[in-house]
């Protein structure tokens, strides 16, 4: 089993694969990857279910040393750059005819550099070592969200499951209000956050010390030489891979904050003080642990243990049966929180009986 789990890791692959193999087809063939993610892997992980297995305390460090985990996500850092230019080269030298296929195109990519490509940097940010942490920042740079690279781990992780916290949905908020509070609140978030730290160190908020700054600047950058580089290659300024490389990195974020409404919604921890909040724990979190879409997003799905232990690998990330725990993986939850009625019929009781199981109170109005 171990075996085949270590093999599993690699199946995010198949998608930009898919991807590259469907745009050649042409047509409504650029759905082909919206299609994969959204039926056929939910399918096939209700039939293959719930992994429930935790890797043995005594080898937990020995699992998170081996470098075959991290490799796996180093590769991926490599292949989406890659896929990113081959994109924008198929832009600018087979551009899509009708707007349908632009439509598939765009959204296509972004479930690629969004949902696998975000939930990658998201592991390698919470790491120690600096050329995790560089990946992890080159990765939200080719989709326009690097401030997440701060906002995450020193705003989410300190506020999580409060009300002072942008990327935790609030009961019987839709996604669509939240997207508007998380991503504008998290930039704002994370500028606050900056400041205050430039501040301690003795910087000029105006400075190149100012991560801000920079991260606001880097994707541009980015974009330019996109641009640039496809003007040698071809003679033209091709300004539809400007359009393209905005448009997949909204469409990109917008899955991370599909993500973040999923993990989070409804849940509060317990002020035991003014503006002080119990520690997180594994029941802070909603948590799935379906087998399959966990190869395909690196364990994100047991969110639980994530949160209460944030600088562990996904190798050895635990399932918690007292978490609060989704009734499908991600993919299938993406879906239905873009539908409110649908999503809060579905949820609302679910977070009820988390309140009850805990003798809480919801502290949210």
């Amino acid at each position: 089993m171990q075996a085949l789990k270590k093999i599993g890791f690699y199946t995010a692959f198949i998608l930009p694969a898919i991807w590259v193999f469907s745009f050649y087809q042409g047509g409504w063939f650029h759905f082909m990857p919206v299609l994969f993610v959204f039926v056929l892997l939910p399918l096939f992980d209700q039939l293959i279910g719930i992994d429930k297995e935790n890797v043995k305390p005594a080898l937990v460090q020995q699992r998170s040393a081996e470098f075959y985990y991290r490799f796996v996500t180093y590769v991926w850092v490599y292949v989406q750059i890659i896929f990113l230019c081959w994109a924008a080269y198929a832009i600018a030298t087979q551009p899509p005819v009708h707007l349908y296929e632009w439509i598939g195109f765009i959204i296509s990519t972004g479930l690629v550099t969004g949902g696998i490509g975000i939930t990658v940097a998201h592991e390698l940010g919470h790491k120690q070592s600096g050329l995790e942490r560089f990946y992890s920042k080159v990765l939200l740079m080719s989709v326009c969200y690097m401030h997440f690279y701060i906002e995450h781990n020193r705003g989410h992780h300190v506020t999580v499951a409060t009300p002072e916290d942008p990327a935790t949905a609030r009961q019987n908020e839709n996604f669509y209000a939240f997207w508007f509070r998380s991503v504008f609140g998290g930039y704002t978030h994370a500028w606050a956050l900056e400041t205050e730290s430039l501040k301690r160190k003795g910087h000029s908020v105006i400075s190149l010390h100012n991560k801000m700054i920079v991260f606001t600047l880097l994707p541009l950058v980015f974009c330019a030489f996109l641009l640039i580089s496809l003007r040698l290659i071809t003679g033209l300024w091709q300004n539809e891979v400007i359009v393209f490389f905005f448009s997949q990195s909204i469409v990109a974020f917008t899955l991370l904050e599909l993500v973040n409404y999923i993990e989070h919604y409804g849940i509060v921890r317990r002020e035991v003080a003014p503006g002080k909040y119990e520690r997180v724990n594994p029941l802070h979190s909603w948590n799935a642990s379906h087998m399959l879409s966990n190869f395909f997003l690196f364990q994100l799905q047991r969110h639980s243990d994530h949160h209460a232990y944030a600088h562990k690998r996904y190798q050895v990330l635990n399932h918690y049966d007292e978490s609060p725990q989704l009734p499908f993986g991600y993919p299938t939850m993406i879906l239905l929180a873009m539908f409110p009625p649908i999503w809060f019929a579905l949820m609302n009781p679910r977070l009820e009986g988390w309140k009850k199981t805990n003798l809480y109170t919801s502290a949210v109005a």
